[in-house]
């Protein structure tokens, strides 16, 4: 960590997309790469054919500190980023492999396993842990396992084993859950008055029975009553991470949401990250890498130099991002 310094580090905390299917045409991305960039999140539109993918992800790692990490959704059902290579979803959703049982989740899941690690990629944002309780839900629905949280701490388990097994990082998401929610995150910021009984009941239970065994969780862009009467989102509470570290003892990487969702825009780019790292988030997604990430991780980097961010802040990141990078 001697040797790593301050724009390293806080470039250590972003992972960034790119528009286009060619990373190299986008200046504002490679200049992040070749500073320290912690991590790439890919999309459909950056997966048309599986070699010239895997050409691009050898790029990308040629130009990257050791490490990088290479991440992608891939749930299966509605939340897949390899619909250009197969004309449509590829795998079941979550719900429907569910209903085929566990050997069925533990057997898709290899198949993913197998698909990622040939393109090159090593991070997830799967499994989803909410818990699916409202059918109203606009966002989740069959993206969840089951409505029943001990359901989904069954085929959860098996998910995070199966792909810590095959050397995918897996990400739990979306604590503290959003399957209750009537409000996509996407577009506007949900809002949830649950008790914090009712929250550990059903949906923080599954986060809390496979905390030990998960190396990164993804925060939700959701207003949770029972912890903020500020009307913020998780994602830079205080409170909602200061529970899940303390209270549920959870020792690895908080990886924020995508960061230009709707459950986050009251914010300007600047302000919400300062929020979330004052708050404990160590990580944050941007689907493009553009002037206004540039500009926003230089904004990040001289509010440290101020006293604005505290530095352990920033050193803390760093070292659960390294961390994790050495053990995967």
């Amino acid at each position: 960590m001697e040797s790593v310094t301050l724009e390293q580090k806080v470039y250590s905390m972003f992972i960034l997309g790119y528009e286009e299917e060619n990373p190299r045409a986008n200046d504002c991305f490679m200049r992040a790469l070749n500073s320290g960039l912690g991590g790439v999140i890919f999309f459909t539109r950056n997966i048309t054919d599986k070699e010239k993918f895997k050409d691009i992800v050898k790029i990308i790692k040629d130009n990257s500190s050791e490490g990088i990490f290479l991440s992608i959704d891939q749930e299966g059902g509605r939340v897949e980023r390899t619909l250009n290579l197969y004309g449509g979803s590829h795998y079941l959703s979550a719900r429907a492999a569910a209903a085929r049982g566990e050997a069925f989740v533990e057997q898709q899941t290899e198949w993913i396993c197998q698909e990622l690690k040939y393109l090159g990629l090593n991070m997830n944002f799967a499994p989803v842990l909410d818990v699916d309780t409202n059918p109203d839900n606009p966002v989740i629905a069959d993206r969840a396992y089951s409505s029943s949280p001990d359901e989904v701490i069954k085929y959860g388990k098996i998910a995070i084993n199966t792909f810590k097994q095959n050397g995918i990082i897996p990400v739990g998401k979306h604590f503290p859950g959003h399957g209750a929610t009537g409000t996509d995150s996407h577009l506007d910021m949900p809002v949830l008055d649950l008790t914090v009984q009712e929250l550990e009941n059903i949906h923080i239970k599954p986060f809390k029975a496979l905390i030990k065994e998960l190396p990164a969780i993804m925060v939700a862009h959701i207003h949770y009553k029972a912890f903020d009467t500020e009307r913020i989102p998780a994602s830079v509470s205080k409170n909602v991470l200061n529970y899940l570290r303390n209270n549920l003892g959870f020792e690895g990487v908080i990886i924020s949401d995508d960061m230009v969702m709707g459950g986050v825009k009251r914010f300007s780019p600047f302000d919400a990250c300062k929020r979330a790292i004052l708050a404990g988030v160590n990580m944050f997604i941007y689907r493009n890498a553009n002037e206004t990430t540039q500009t926003l991780i230089e904004q990040i980097i001289n509010a440290v130099k101020t006293g604005e961010i505290p530095e352990n802040r920033i050193d803390e990141s760093a070292r659960l991002i390294m961390r994790l990078k050495m053990t995967e």
